[in-house]
């Protein structure tokens, strides 16, 4: 299997007289798996689009290895595409779904016959070859879809929010398939998703996008824990804010409030390390299967966090989240990195 590095710079694109990317730059190693992620409507999709050559720019350039693909109509490009309803014709058998593409290439029967056997093995769908697409379930087509992409030894690979389709416990599963399919094959992956989960769990690294702009790019592990601002931080699930106070645990210099998630935090429940402590009043307390999601008033701000038993509400109680899961922010809400341990922060 062939495999390219991707660069995108300064890629643009109007559309309407409306701007929708705005000076994306973007590189990505060959082999490797890039999530574009992001709220609906923040242009992860188009600029997916743009490197399949379905969308024009309006600046900018797009270079596949060493060489400029973005002047070249989609059948040039070399790239391959899985769109999210699968776009699996329901006349043809899988093993013809599966041989159209190099039939288009003037394949010979033989090895496209030959490819076809290779890809189902690879697939675990072998016997397939004569089953018709409707008779599959959802994630039986998902891989033939992803077959009929492959197939063709592409150097890219383009998904676009290939899972979604798919009953929670399916896509679950197709998520692990997908990703070590993706690495036996070491093909240069872009999938574009909205599941932040999703991305967290399969990408080597995260393209963080809002309003036609690339906000962050970074490992999951590091867009997890130190989210770009506070807007970022939100939509990665940290769900709480809080404003720092003198007796807080040592944060970054001039940060003014605290992030964290829920999870992260607990109810009269004293912590051994450092913690960020508020006092206040329960005012909810849901069941969540796990235990019960407690809301606390303290000082005019409400926060959430998690208890193992439930808790009446109008209680006095005490919230604490260790100082490992507090996220710092300045007041301009961008992120701020924790002091050094060896730092003077008298």
């Amino acid at each position: 299997m062939r495999t390219e590095a991707l660069a995108l710079n300064d890629v643009t694109i109007d559309l309407r007289q409306q701007r929708i990317l705005e000076s994306i730059h973007l590189d990505v190693e060959p082999g490797s798996f890039t999530c574009l992620l992001g709220p609906s409507g923040c242009g992860k999709t188009t600029l997916l689009r743009a490197i399949a050559g379905f969308t024009p720019l309006s600046r900018g350039d797009i270079r596949l290895g060493s060489k400029s693909i973005a002047h070249l109509p989609p059948e040039k490009r070399q790239t391959a595409m899985v769109f999210q309803s699968y776009a699996l014709w329901p006349h043809m058998s899988v093993g013809d779904n599966l041989g159209y593409p190099l039939k288009l290439r003037g394949i010979s029967r033989a090895e496209r016959q030959q490819r076809v056997a290779k890809i189902l093995a690879r697939l675990e769908l072998s016997g397939f070859e004569n089953r018709a697409v409707t008779q599959l379930s959802g994630g039986q087509r998902q891989r033939v879809a992803l077959g009929r992409a492959l197939i063709i030894d592409p150097p890219l690979l383009l998904l676009d929010e290939p899972l979604s389709n798919l009953d929670a416990a399916i896509r679950r599963n197709l998520r692990g398939e997908l990703r070590r399919l993706q690495k036996s094959l070491g093909i240069t992956t872009i999938m574009v998703t909205h599941d932040q989960e999703e991305a967290l769990q399969m990408a080597d690294q995260i393209v963080l996008m809002r309003a036609g702009e690339i906000v962050q790019v970074a490992s999951p592990q590091h867009l997890y824990h130190h989210p770009a601002d506070i807007a970022a931080a939100r939509f990665l699930g940290v769900d709480n804010t809080v404003s720092c106070e003198e007796h807080d645990p040592p944060s970054a210099r001039g940060a003014t409030k605290f992030g964290f998630r829920t999870q992260d935090a607990v109810i009269n429940m004293p912590l051994n390390a450092a913690a960020l402590t508020r006092k206040g009043r329960v005012t909810d307390c849901l069941y969540t299967g796990n235990g019960y999601q407690v809301s606390l008033s303290t000082d005019g701000e409400e926060l959430c966090a998690t208890t193992a038993s439930p808790i009446a509400l109008g209680t006095f109680a005490t919230l604490q989240v260790p100082e490992s899961a507090l996220i710092s922010f300045g007041p301009d809400d961008r992120h701020m990195p924790p002091l050094d341990r060896h730092e003077d922060i008298a």
